[in-house]
């Protein structure tokens, strides 16, 4: 494998002989990264696979920093919304939670209560009167044990403390990411805990395969195999009951641009807001499966999700206002990125009907999510 020298190390893009990349982001200095947090050291990384994608992440939250894959022209293109700078990270108000990881649960828990037994536990409420995606200090905003192997692949350990943001237990979390030959990224956790508690994984990358500069997300194709959703209340919590997709803006069953059936006075699209819903993926196994297909005509990019998860969560940017302003520094505006969140429901804790997110002590968590890349022509 040959790394693309300078423009590789100092630019969100980094390539290898079978794709020669050019920069396509602002310059990414590693000494923006290089800084003492909660008495450990962040870094920035760099890993390169052999068909040619290319990415930078931090042990800051385990963040994806640049992902960058090649067009239908062999040109590449960074397609996660992101900073050039640790700062810009720590500081952002409101939370981003660009290309974090997530945990100790991913998503919503209503009123951040949920019981064990006949223990109740109470966590943050961060979210409104709800908790999201681990408390203010979840796994987003904690500075990772970082072992980078070979040119493709880091392994991330954490130990999240008994009582940390109120969750029960010590887990601990070994979590995977890898470029693959076959231009994949692909995230494998694994966690164990001495207690029982409960465990919701997931990954917060938003996409703009139009690449990261781009203003809007609405011309996507996009295709999610689910035939349910499980509606939510206007905090965006589930009232426990699958709805069909069937004749709806939900239905992805068939490719469809994102932004055809937003902003048409559908009152079936929940409070106005958009999309930020969990499709229920029509399992027939626990092995893996093609959970959606994204694709840009703009650039030729396709984007397969696959997953052992029973859920996915699709958010279409709707909080996105253009407060921030990103690597090539412009604003991320309205729908100007969008997550696929491979996951167990949300709520799930106070959902029995729902697949369990309790983990025991006897027991390991296990969650494989590969986003793959390729050009349609």
């Amino acid at each position: 494998m040959i790394f693309a020298g300078i423009i590789g190390l100092m630019t969100g893009c980094a390539g290898t002989e079978k794709s020669v990349f050019t920069p396509t982001v602002k310059n990414i200095d590693q000494a923006a990264f290089s800084k003492v947090v909660d008495g450990k050291q962040v870094e920035l990384f760099t890993l390169v696979g052999e068909g040619g994608v290319g990415m930078k992440v931090t042990n800051f939250g385990a963040r994806v920093v640049a992902l960058c894959v090649p067009d239908v022209n062999g040109n590449p293109v960074d397609v996660v919304l992101g900073f050039d700078n640790l700062d810009d990270y720590m500081n952002a108000e409101p939370e981003t939670f660009y290309g974090a990881s997530i945990g100790r649960y991913g998503n919503r828990i209503a009123n951040g209560r949920f019981q064990i037994d006949t223990v109740t536990y109470q966590l943050a409420q961060n979210n409104g009167i709800n908790h999201l995606h681990g408390g203010p200090k979840g796994y987003f905003d904690v500075v990772w044990d970082a072992k980078q192997v070979g040119d493709s692949k880091i392994i991330f350990t954490y130990l999240s403390p008994d009582g940390e943001e109120g969750y029960p237990g010590n887990l601990e979390i070994t979590m995977i990411y890898e470029l693959t030959e076959n231009n994949a990224f692909k995230i494998e956790y694994a966690a164990t805990t001495d207690k029982a508690t409960i465990c919701n994984l997931t990954h917060h990358s938003f996409f703009n395969l139009n690449g990261e500069d781009d203003t809007t997300i609405n011309d996507h194709v996009l295709t999610i195999d689910a035939d349910y959703t499980t509606p939510v209340d206007a905090g965006l919590i589930p009232d426990g009951t699958l709805a069909p997709v069937e004749g709806t803006p939900f239905d992805f069953n068939q490719p469809i641009a994102i932004g055809e059936r937003l902003d048409v006075n559908n009152e079936q699209l929940d409070f106005g807001s958009g999309y930020d819903h969990n499709w229920v993926l029509n399992r027939t196994d626990d092995g893996m499966m093609l959970a959606a297909t994204l694709f840009s005509a703009k650039t030729g990019i396709q984007m397969e999700v696959i997953t052992d998860q029973p859920g996915l969560q699709f958010y279409g940017g709707n909080f996105l206002d253009g407060t921030t302003v990103g690597k090539s520094g412009k604003p991320y505006v309205f729908r100007s990125g969008l997550c696929l969140e491979t996951q167990h429901f949300p709520d799930s804790p106070n959902h029995p009907e729902f697949p369990s997110t309790l983990l025991m002590p006897d027991e390991t968590y296990k969650h494989v999510c590969v986003y793959q890349f390729s050009v349609v022509k």
